[in-house]
């Protein structure tokens, strides 16, 4: 392989097919969701809908401040549709991108024609990272292009935080996914491991709003460290932003450290 970037330049290449598919879903779910607020948040159906449901619920999904554009179009998208779609394609790219490789071989055939081992883990994680910050401005430029439109009222400053603080928890588990690849070789554990992530993160911050004594799960969700403070109605929390960020880009040197020091497998 020659040139500059050839890992990065190869992976972009190679999955611009699924970028476009995951694009146009998360265009589609947008499109689907927010024009529809006007209709239901004007004439109080929201409002009706939310009473109509145990206190539980709503806390659990955080429906609580549905009836407000910010809060619908957190609560529909950032906090769970956008959220899942993100995370599955993070966690898919992340497992593929060391342990998939390593499983087809093409892993060995690339570090035997002078690729270094923490140059090909960088330049995975770089690729997976584009990818996914060009999901997190999609959906933000389409939400900044409904805003008014579908009467959503959100402080457009905040569209760029809360798309910031999506995209950043997608490459946390596709980090937990690089450096599962990078520390086993299989698929399946790296894969496993990212899902995990997203899923307990989602399930410990649930967990946490139904009692003042759970609240402590906050802590241990990067779901609640950019949520807990609803983005789109008061600002990203800068902290858990940061947290987020941080920690995703630590398990990214860990999973080049990790393939440096390990024996690939036969």
């Amino acid at each position: 392989m020659k040139g500059v970037l050839p890992v990065f330049r190869r992976s972009i290449r190679e999955s611009w097919r699924s970028v476009i598919g995951w694009s146009l879903g998360i265009a589609a779910v947008l499109l689907l969701y927010l024009p529809l607020y006007p209709s239901f948040g004007a004439s109080g159906q929201l409002e009706d809908i939310i009473k109509a449901l145990p206190t539980q619920l709503i806390e659990t999904l955080g429906y609580d401040q549905i009836a407000t554009g910010a809060g619908y179009a957190q609560s529909t998208f950032y906090g769970l549709m956008g959220f899942l779609l993100l995370t599955i394609a993070a966690v898919l790219w992340g497992s593929a991108a060391i342990a998939g490789a390593e499983e087809s071989g093409r892993l060995e055939l690339d570090l035997a024609h002078g690729i270094g081992r923490a140059q090909y883990a960088a330049e995975s994680t770089i690729a997976v990272l584009v990818r996914l910050l060009w999901l997190g401005a999609l959906s933000g430029a389409i939400v900044y292009a409904l805003n008014e439109p579908a009467e959503l009222g959100i402080h457009p400053p905040h569209i760029a935080g809360a798309a910031l603080a999506l995209t950043g928890l997608a490459f946390l588990s596709a980090t937990v996914g690089l450096l599962a690849g990078a520390l086993t070789g299989r698929k399946a554990w790296a894969t496993g491991a990212a899902a995990a992530v997203a899923v307990l993160g989602y399930v410990f911050q649930a967990v946490a709003r139904q009692s003042d004594d759970l609240e402590w799960l906050n802590a241990l969700s990067p779901y609640a460290w950019v949520y807990r403070q609803p983005p789109l109605k008061d600002g990203v929390d800068a902290g858990g932003l940061l947290l987020v960020w941080g920690v995703a880009v630590a398990l990214a040197a860990a999973s080049a450290l990790a393939l440096t020091r390990r024996d690939l497998r036969g």
